[in-house]
């Protein structure tokens, strides 16, 4: 596959990139060019064979029926903009030599790194289990950068763009604020480049995990068996993530935290393991008395700007909605039979949204 990958970025470099870094006299960006060209063919494989194992699912197996597609379109150019890697890409050059005269420094003191092969020399021998290790631990660190989403109130209104999607489908994986993913590449890259992991490397843990991530967002009625939900984040466990009143604002402030596997959120008690589904997004976008109707954006633009008027009322003072209400789970929970779906009188895979059918 990579040589595929790169016989492919050959072919594009010498034909249309290098031409056109002549033209413009920006022939000292070649190299950059160059490696930022293999994570843009990257995404581009990526989006086809997402939308190609996904999109059936959902038009065959709905977990909820839209008369519309309309409110995914946005998540599709949020989709664009994050697989390209770019933000990956150039925050991974950036800190590349940071590590590099880190490491060696280190080596001068006497002091061993953080890379795996510090610890068992023989690893690199065995490159499959070399990759499940970076998985794990590039994984527990996004769990925890995950919670800090939701806990800390100026970073939850940027990660609030992404749960503001109440029609959630495969595309919704990408939706962030650009500040947010910005800081999610600084985080992940300095992981990454910490325990060693290499551009090659990082590239496909970027690619495989997305694609996981896109299953677990998709609009789609599939229920893992219970070994296999066990051992990774399935459509069911993050939509009680992302369902209102449970994810964020529940009786535990969240739960369902982990980013492909549930391991963390078992060891931490965050797990909820309830596969009934709940409408999805934010409690305060609903209609009063349940929310306050707040508006988080339609569009790309109006959802980031919306975004850091929250954050900069948040700074003045104004409290707005109060984040210490009760939630609709912790209502349901004081009404046995009453779920979510109830209190908003939307049973979910009901047909919720109006307009002509969209094939997107």
């Amino acid at each position: 596959m990579d040589g595929f990958i790169t016989l492919i970025q050959s072919q594009l470099f010498e034909s249309i990139v290098l031409p056109t870094l002549y033209r413009l006299d920006l022939m000292s960006f070649d190299e950059e060019a160059f490696d930022g060209l293999y994570w843009i063919i990257v995404g581009v494989l990526q989006i086809g064979l997402t939308y190609a194992l996904l999109r059936p699912l959902e038009a065959f197996f709905p977990l909820e029926r839209w008369a519309t597609r309309r409110a995914t379109r946005v998540d599709i150019l949020y989709t664009w903009l994050a697989k390209m890697g770019l933000l990956n890409l150039v925050f991974f050059v950036m800190l590349q030599p940071v590590f590099d005269r880190l490491k060696s420094a280190l080596t001068m003191h006497g002091i061993p790194s953080l890379e795996p092969e510090a610890f068992w020399p023989d690893i690199a021998a065995h490159p499959l289990l070399l990759f499940l290790l970076y998985v794990v631990v590039l994984d527990f660190a996004g769990y925890w950068y995950h919670r800090w989403e939701h806990r800390l109130g100026i970073w939850w209104e940027l990660h609030a763009v992404h749960h503001s999607q109440r029609d959630m489908s495969f595309w919704t994986e990408d939706r962030n604020h650009v500040l947010d993913a910005m800081l999610q590449a600084v985080f992940f890259s300095t992981i990454a480049l910490g325990i060693g992991v290499s551009p090659g490397q990082y590239v496909f843990l970027m690619a495989w995990t997305n694609f996981l991530q896109n299953l677990q967002h998709a609009n789609v009625r599939l229920v893992f068996p219970r070994w296999l939900a066990a051992l990774t984040v399935s459509p069911a466990f993050h939509r009680r993530h992302h369902a209102i009143g449970y994810g964020h604002e529940g009786r535990q402030n969240g739960c369902n935290f982990g980013v492909l596997l549930p391991w963390w959120d078992m060891l931490f008690g965050t797990a909820a393991w309830d596969d009934a589904p709940e409408p999805t997004g934010i409690r305060d976008q609903l209609p009063t008395p349940l929310g306050c109707g707040r508006d988080y954006g339609s569009g790309f633009w109006s959802q980031q700007f919306a975004a850091l008027d929250r954050i900069a009322r948040r700074l003045k003072g104004a409290r707005g909605w109060a984040y210490g209400r009760a939630s609709l789970a912790d209502e349901a929970h004081r009404a046995p039979g009453r779920s979510v779906a109830h209190l908003l009188n939307q049973p979910v895979g009901t047909q919720r949204n109006e307009g002509a059918s969209d094939a997107r």
